[in-house]
């Protein structure tokens, strides 16, 4: 059985890698001058970006499991569990990472903005593969950073590492950005099978048992996280993956609206509507009329 460990703290999880606490909200840490060790089941409270530059085991986020490559970037936020499965074989850390707590983003124009960066709720198998370009970038980063964790803590520190965070973060938005890019085959048979999935689901009884599909029933049953599932549908379709569904329900319902003598109210129940007025309202909202108006107008 491997050891557990809960990282509240910077210091926690300076200690755990053998690092000394510069700052008490941050840290840039050198996986090498950890000591050897097996796998093991880890609680975050902190904000952390890995890049790691060893196979580690095979890592359990969620139900869901990852292998580590040389150059990804994975990124772990307050709350998260990371689960490394072997705990038997000890190895070398190495890489470099960037951990914050919470606090440091306190009054600050990241910490208003940190929830617009959606990979931080990613799943590990959904990391980021860096190029050897990219990589040189956010290394330069953190060395930046870890620069300004040298200086004496002054007014202006908060401000300058938050900032540099900042940037970091904002360089990741770009880099996947052209991950959805250069994956955009991978992408295309995600939204094949998103396609698939929807017409099944209206062609069985799931509305009527499960009522109105969600955007996570559709990203879990694509082993994917809802965060990224959407982004990758908003980067394929430029709706978001909530539009797409709900214009897979406009479609049908027009469809059944004029070919059949269904109510209004027989057709939204069995599109998964709980009340017909939801769906009337949506449809109006979609189409600019009612759906007896529709009825009339075909």
């Amino acid at each position: 059985m491997g050891e557990e460990y809960v990282f509240r703290t910077i210091d926690d999880y300076n200690s755990f890698n053998n690092h000394e606490t510069m700052h008490p909200l941050v840290s840039v840490i050198d996986f090498s001058k950890a000591k050897e060790r097996t796998g093991s089941k880890m609680h975050f409270d902190l904000y952390c970006i890995f890049l790691k530059e060893v196979k580690c085991g095979d890592m359990k986020y969620g139900r869901h499991y990852y292998d580590y490559q040389a150059g990804t970037l994975v990124f772990v936020s307050p709350g998260q569990i990371i689960d490394v499965e072997n705990k038997v074989d000890y190895y070398q850390p190495a890489g470099h990472g960037l951990a914050f707590h919470p606090d440091m983003l306190l009054g600050t124009h990241l910490g208003k903005q940190i929830a617009e960066h959606n990979y931080f709720s990613y799943q590990t198998n959904e990391a980021l593969h860096l190029s050897p370009k990219e990589r040189e970038m956010v290394l330069d980063l953190f060395s930046k950073i870890a620069t300004e964790l040298q200086q004496p803590i002054d007014k202006h520190s908060k401000k300058v590492i938050a900032a540099s965070i900042e940037l970091l973060l904002n360089y990741c938005d770009r880099f996947y950005d052209r991950q959805f890019i250069t994956r955009e085959a991978v992408n295309k048979g995600i939204l094949g099978k998103f396609e698939a999935l929807l017409n099944n689901y209206f062609s069985s009884d799931n509305p009527a048992s499960m009522g109105l599909p969600t955007v996570a029933y559709f990203a879990n049953e694509l082993h994917l996280s809802s965060k990224y599932f959407g982004d990758l549908i908003k980067k394929e379709t430029g709706t978001t993956a909530q539009e797409y569904i709900q214009n897979k329900i406009i479609s049908i319902a027009k469809h059944t609206i004029f070919q059949s003598e269904k109510t209004v109210n027989e057709i939204a129940f069995e599109l998964g509507f709980k009340y017909p007025q939801h769906f009337i309202r949506l449809f109006k909202s979609r189409v600019g009329v009612t759906p007896n108006q529709y009825r009339q107008m075909n």
